[in-house]
């Protein structure tokens, strides 16, 4: 990633804190007059520094009281089998983030459903189908400390 100068990571700031925000009030958040502030925005859209713009949910007032954490171990590394699983839980709405680790997982999943049963039947509908696991180990969590999708720029 190339460097950044100071208005740009202002303009990242206020970004993560709400991305609704107009270019004319990042501008005068900033200092800068709307035209360069917008041309900034564009230009980390373009690179990609911003990959896209969403909308943060509550989870629990959802009734997706079940978070969980599984921590998957395939078979072998074969690249076929390796393929399917990645493709398979890109296609799970219920999977909300996926890591490839290094240690005793091959994968971490983040896997969010409404309870216990449900994610009992979300594990054996699409992760113990899939023939490259074998083994998966779950933690929920009780409680969250800490949940910011905010980077520390």
């Amino acid at each position: 990633m190339e460097l950044l100068d100071n208005f740009a990571r202002q303009i990242l700031r206020l970004l993560q804190i709400d991305s609704r925000r107009s270019a004319q009030e990042l501008s005068d958040n900033v200092g800068l007059s709307a035209t360069p502030c917008w041309r900034r925005i564009k230009d980390m859209e373009q690179s990609g520094v911003i990959q896209r713009y969403t909308v943060l949910l509550d989870r629990e007032k959802l009734g997706l009281h079940v978070c969980a954490l599984a921590h998957v171990q395939l078979t072998r590394h074969t690249e076929g089998g390796t393929e399917q699983f990645e493709r398979e839980i890109r296609t799970c709405a219920e999977v909300t983030e996926c890591y490839s680790t290094t240690g005793e997982a091959d994968y971490i999943l983040k896997i969010v459903a409404p309870d216990i049963k449900a994610y009992d039947a979300f594990l054996h509908e699409h992760i113990f189908r899939l023939p490259a696991v074998a083994n998966v180990k779950t933690s929920v969590v009780l409680r969250e400390i800490k949940f910011d999708t905010s980077l520390p720029i």
